[in-house]
């Protein structure tokens, strides 16, 4: 399979990686090509700003939580259709999950998908020494092909000179040369950029920026020819109809919570959920009520501290959620969806579906796991064992005795009731297709389709 594709990497984070990766894409749609942006990593936020950069949906692809056989299935997957695949790195190029040797790394994926490097290198504070960054990345790893720099932040024509001077020896051309720009800041906020779905024509204003300024400094047509040289990818595209097998007999409706606050799931989650066989129906929980029919309820991550308040004030909904949940509602809830279906959120009143309070605290928890099913419901049998990430600075605290989702190496985590599901852990499904496979199966069975 041939997939014109590239990965764009730099040397740590902050270098300005996402800016250009995302000027990237924007500028090759406006030149004419179809784009398909993807994100290394468990991250939800970048992937929204390439959707907004490619008008298509934005992908993960991540070793740890889908498994290194499925990276390049998905690539092909999430690249049908479109003439060059601009894959965005995570951290450092070879920083991984810790411990692994770089497991997970930008570079770990890139030699999965065998595909060429550009490094962007953050030159505010260096003259010739990038190029000894540049030479030492290049070395590091030479199963890693870099084939090309793109400097950032250079501040004047005589420093880019020096810079270049730098780099010459290196043998690594350099496919750009991006000055410093103001107009690239985007809102941020404690765990990084606002998701693009909350700030709508900010995000827009800032990837129209962003691509002005690829298209003024960047040679696209050297970056295309790169993308376009990567070898033949010995894969076929990933398909979500031969991972579950739908039942016949009617769809049932799936509600899948969407809008400002549940932004963070993954493009394959409700591929997935179509494909088992349900009516896929998103819903904004801040204004909406929940869907006609609804038979089950996915509710994925996001920011839910930041609009608690708003949240809290469509009542109609939490008073359905409550009421549909005690009558049997099959509810699979992630980080967000955990803190929504509490008593309360910093004070606010949420569904109180389960016995908990959540509240922001001033500490970051971030990272994969190893997590073991703590319990058995419709989705999860005791005893399961899955990978997934934790993103959060929330906490979440008992009013009563539960029954914990997930055994963690640090202790237990999580609430389930037989068909409701609440953890902090968020699962790439691709890794765990039955999942899906049982919400839908459970929604059937709700919905008066199946006994």
């Amino acid at each position: 399979m041939v997939i014109p594709r590239i990965v764009v990497a730099a040397p740590s984070s902050g270098a300005g990686k996402t800016t250009v990766a995302v000027g990237l894409m924007a500028a090759l749609r406006r030149a004419g090509h179809v784009v398909a942006g993807f994100k290394v990593g468990p991250d939800y936020i970048d992937p929204g700003f390439h959707a907004v950069a490619t008008g298509r949906p934005g992908r993960n692809l991540d070793p740890m939580l889908s498994g290194e056989e499925r990276v390049a299935p998905l690539l092909a997957h999430g690249a049908q259709g479109v003439d060059i695949a601009v894959i965005e790195g995570v951290m450092g190029l070879y920083d991984g999950a810790l411990g692994t040797e770089g497991f997970s790394s930008t570079a770990h994926v890139a030699k999965l998908l065998k595909a060429p490097v550009v490094l962007v290198v953050d030159a505010s504070a260096a003259g010739r020494s990038v190029g000894a960054v540049v030479q030492g990345f290049v070395a590091f790893d030479t199963e890693v092909r870099i084939v090309g720099v793109i400097l950032n932040k250079v501040g004047s024509d005589r420093h880019e000179a020096e810079v270049r001077a730098g780099v010459a020896p290196t043998g690594v051309p350099v496919l750009g040369v991006l000055r410093r720009d103001t107009r690239l800041t985007v809102p941020s906020r404690h765990l990084g950029l606002v998701p693009a779905d909350e700030q709508r024509e900010q995000a827009e204003n800032a990837v129209e920026a962003a691509a002005e300024l690829v298209r003024a400094g960047v040679d696209l047509e050297a970056f295309v020819a790169a993308a376009r040289a990567a070898s033949e990818l010995e894969t076929s595209a990933w398909d979500p109809a031969a991972e579950v097998t739908p039942a016949e007999g009617g769809r049932p409706v799936v509600a899948v919570a969407g809008g400002p606050v549940f932004s963070f799931h993954y493009t394959e989650t409700t591929e997935l959920l179509t494909a088992a066989g349900a009516e896929v129906v998103r819903f904004d929980p801040l204004h909406d009520p929940l869907p006609e029919a609804t038979a089950a309820l996915y509710l994925g991550g996001g920011f839910p501290e930041l609009h608690a308040e708003a949240l809290s004030a469509n009542e109609q909904l939490r008073r359905q959620v409550a009421t549909e949940i005690a009558a049997g509602l099959p509810v699979i809830a992630e980080c967000a969806g955990l803190l929504y279906l509490c008593r309360e959120l910093d004070g606010h009143p949420m569904t109180g579906v389960l016995p908990a309070t959540a509240r922001m605290t001033g500490s970051l928890t971030l990272g994969y796991r190893t997590a073991i099913a703590a319990t058995t419901t419709a989705f999860f049998d005791e005893g399961r064992r899955v990978r997934g990430h934790e993103f959060h600075r929330t906490a979440v605290e008992l009013d009563g005795e539960v029954d914990a989702a997930w055994y963690l190496p640090g202790g237990v985590e999580g609430i389930t009731r037989p068909r409701v599901h609440a953890s902090y852990l968020h699962l790439h499904w691709t890794a765990s297709p039955d999942v899906p496979a049982r919400l839908v199966a459970a929604a059937r069975v709700h919905a008066g389709l199946e006994k």
